[in-house]
């Protein structure tokens, strides 16, 4: 493309987006779902509530959980007391969740500046 690359007349920007998640061959640890899903777990208390936020049902919510400890080998949620009064994030969880976002940023930032290098249409970090 030409350093004046244009669409319909207009001068082309583009910005970088990436899907990142982690995987082993087990499956799925980490990704943007399961990470929405526990932000919602965390900040609303509930598996039930996250999942229905997240207009998903409780089964698929409790089933990615679940899929994401056996791959890690550790719990990632835990109960607040009795069952009836929701869950939290088990320190692996936010450990996990923390670690995941600070990845993610740290990997859009090097593409975004990857890309400008690379194109001088893509904006600039």
């Amino acid at each position: 493309m030409s350093e004046k690359a244009a669409v319909s007349g207009k001068p082309l920007r583009a910005r970088v987006g990436l899907r990142l998640w982690l995987e082993t061959d087990d499956g799925v640890l980490v990704g943007p779902g399961r990470v929405e899903l526990l932000r919602k777990v965390d900040e609303l208390g509930s598996i039930k509530k996250a999942a229905e936020a997240m207009s998903m049902s409780y089964r698929a919510a409790w089933g990615k959980i679940k899929k994401t400890e056996d791959v890690l080998g550790e719990k990632i949620v835990s109960p607040r007391g009795s069952n009836r009064r929701g869950c939290g994030l088990t320190d692996a969880g936010r450990a996990l969740l923390s670690g995941f976002l600070a990845l993610q940023s740290e990997v859009l930032a090097n593409a975004r500046e990857s890309a400008a290098t690379a194109f001088s249409w893509v904006e600039k970090p």
